[in-house]
């Protein structure tokens, strides 16, 4: 547990840069990989968004639970009394953010046994939730926070029991109109059945990972264990690709990869890779930064690089807005206020991602 603790720290305070151009990010040494593979998906065509103009920006959070669990237990007036939703109503209310949050159904004991499941939040709030899912929707990310790569190589109806359970809880305790059907798979890979499941419950569009893909040989070409979430259960579509952060070069992708072709067509526009043999729209939804990776003063640079795109998307993580927390970040709030006022000064308006296709 110890040496896990240690690597979930280091990752996160590293700074994981992602990788802009087609290689690796600098500074550490590339994993040997297998051979060549190509392209899981192959009967495609390049979906248009209708009508979407302009220049739009979204943010998403990951790993969302423990504000939902504070929420409960402390009964504020106002679901937005609760702290971290108070800074997001705060950024709405400044910049005109609209985010979606994703959702663990369930914590995990990594953290400890005392348990809490999205069956747990309270319906106290869904009037406020109602009212206020014209800027803020929940979505389905995992059922707990590790193993990591949960989805890589699970069966239709395992998956399929964890959307229904997380879309029916968020209908529950914020209404229909808060669920949020854009899909970010926690770790990203998913196979073929999952996507299956996923678009049985509900999902439209789904992210994905993106570059060339390369034959999974043995565990020595990953890091920490993660050999094994390639070979429990393997399906024809889980192979590798090269992630591109400073701490984390080969990693798994799954049937929601694409092409550096598909990618391009993609990223950054109100575009999406049309599956014809998963009724599925797959499109790369950070393709700026995740702000937990970088420093308060690297973030107007980094989204600078990214100006240009017709569709910016920033994310971040909830964990990391705690105090007891591991790799806690006393300035989260004022990342997510200076990524948003930074864009709202460049022309940007906020959207939500399932609405840009």
């Amino acid at each position: 547990m110890t040496s896990r603790r240690k690597f979930v720290e280091g990752l996160a305070l590293a700074g994981g840069t992602l990788a802009l151009g087609q290689g690796c990010a600098t500074g550490r040494q590339e994993a040997p990989l297998g051979r060549e593979l190509g392209p899981v998906i192959t009967d495609w065509t390049i979906h248009s968004h209708p009508t979407m103009s302009g220049k739009k920006a979204s943010f998403f959070i990951d790993d969302t639970i423990w504000v939902l669990r504070d929420m409960t237990r402390t009964r504020p007036k106002s679901a937005f009394d609760t702290p971290l939703f108070k800074v997001l109503k705060e950024a709405h209310e400044r910049y005109g953010v609209k985010l979606q949050m994703n959702l663990f159904y369930r914590t995990d004991y990594f953290y400890g046994t005392d348990e809490f499941t999205l069956a747990d939040v309270t319906d106290a709030y869904r009037g406020e939730f109602e009212a206020a899912s014209d800027w803020l929707r929940f979505g389905l990310h995992a059922l707990q926070e590790f193993p990591d790569y949960p989805f890589v190589n699970q069966e239709y109806a395992d998956l399929k029991y964890v959307a229904d359970r997380t879309f029916g809880e968020i209908r529950r305790f914020a209404g229909e109109r808060s669920c949020a059907y854009a899909f970010e798979p926690h770790w990203s890979p998913i196979n073929e059945d999952g996507c299956r499941a996923v678009r049985d419950s509900g999902v439209k569009l789904l992210s994905v990972t993106h570059g060339q893909r390369y034959e999974y040989v043995d565990a020595s070409q990953l890091p920490y264990g993660h050999g094994m979430r390639v070979e429990n259960n393997r399906k024809p579509d889980t192979a590798l690709f090269r992630r591109g952060y400073r701490t984390l070069d080969a990693s798994i992708c799954g049937y929601n990869h694409l092409t550096w072709e598909q990618y391009n067509a993609t990223t950054g526009k109100f575009k999406a890779v049309y599956d014809r043999k998963t009724s599925l729209l797959y499109k790369k939804f950070c393709n700026t930064i995740f702000l937990n990776q970088y420093g308060l003063e690297e973030i107007e640079g980094e989204l600078a690089r990214q100006a240009d795109k017709e569709h910016v998307v920033f994310a971040d993580h909830e964990q990391y807005f705690y105090r007891d927390y591991l790799a806690y970040q006393p300035d989260y709030a004022e990342k997510i206020f200076k990524a948003a006022a930074y864009l709202r000064r460049l022309g940007y308006e906020f959207v939500f991602i399932e609405d840009t296709v």
